[in-house]
């Protein structure tokens, strides 16, 4: 294949779908659906992302908004998976009820993502950080029942690790805490975990899918975050809280395609000094008189 092909390729994304257990997604974007001023904007912000999965936190209060207009009636649950997530449980025993809710809910939907959940068991209200013991817990007990089980969980390598060995189908670690918009706080904690999980040599899995989640407030979050080796990204603050959250919904999408080409492309090595990209040696002079 020359270059020419593979350009022409990677011009039409040439991205190929992540698989997550037993579920295959043609985005590598997951998007959320709160925080939305309201159900046109974020239907129109779903398309404009690409992203052929979104969360749905269960506990939300009946998934209807003023006008009893239901979110799942803005969904094209047709093209779009349902991933629903325990947001707002401090418990493990919490977590795991509302995951079990949450099946049900997808059994009546008839959605294919029935036996998937994004596991969060919060520590507290203020920095909405994971409890590393409560999210082990319910991750233990929420496989044995029979879930793939999407762990949201700090950057902690280790925990990470834990995670993985208790059978979760996909670590998720944190960028930054929820809705900060700070980005990817400490890149090394992720490239180490990415490391942990995904090299032969350390005992990883180069098909582990791992997804940033949380913290993203700006396309370049996303492709440092792809750059860094991640599967995917998922976020929702960042595209619900913009000023156009269908335009930002659009570079978001872009800026994922980016870094994951950019992570595949062999950068080049960085320098002290300065590297003409012409060569100075055999230059021909065109100044007259010279």
């Amino acid at each position: 294949m020359d270059h020419t092909t593979q350009t022409t390729q990677a011009g039409s994304t040439g991205i190929p779908p992540l698989r997550i257990g037993t579920h295959l997604l043609q985005s590598r974007l997951v998007v959320g659906t709160g925080k939305y001023r309201d159900y046109e904007v974020m239907q129109e912000a779903i398309d404009a992302s690409g992203a052929d999965c979104v969360t749905v936190a269960v506990r939300r209060e009946r998934l209807v908004d003023a006008e009893g207009r239901s979110l799942l009636d803005f969904l094209d649950t047709d093209r779009i998976t349902v991933l629903p997530n325990t947001a707002g449980c401090f418990t493990a025993e919490d977590a795991v009820r509302v995951s079990r809710l949450g099946r049900e809910l997808l059994e009546q939907l008839g959605n294919p993502g029935r036996d998937w959940v994004k596991l969060e068991v919060l520590g507290d209200k203020t920095t909405l950080l994971p409890d590393p013991v409560g999210t082990l817990e319910a991750c233990r007990e929420l496989v044995a029942d029979g879930f793939q089980v999407l762990c949201y969980a700090s950057d902690d390598p280790r925990l990470a690790v834990a995670l993985r060995d208790a059978g979760a189908a996909s670590v998720m670690p944190a960028g930054s805490p929820i809705g900060t918009g700070r980005g990817i706080n400490n890149p090394h904690s992720i490239a180490l975990l990415l490391e942990l999980l995904k090299d032969p040599a350390q005992g990883g899995d180069p098909a582990y899918p791992v997804i940033v989640d949380a913290g993203v407030g700006t396309p370049s979050d996303v492709t440092i975050a792809m750059e860094l080796g991640a599967d995917g990204v998922l976020l929702n603050t960042g595209i619900a809280h913009a000023g156009d959250p269908v335009r930002m919904a659009h570079a978001m999408r872009l800026a994922l395609e980016s870094g994951y080409h950019g992570a595949r492309s062999e950068r080049i090595g960085m320098r002290r000094y300065a590297s003409a990209s012409s060569p100075f040696d055999g230059v021909i002079s065109t100044i007259p008189g010279e």
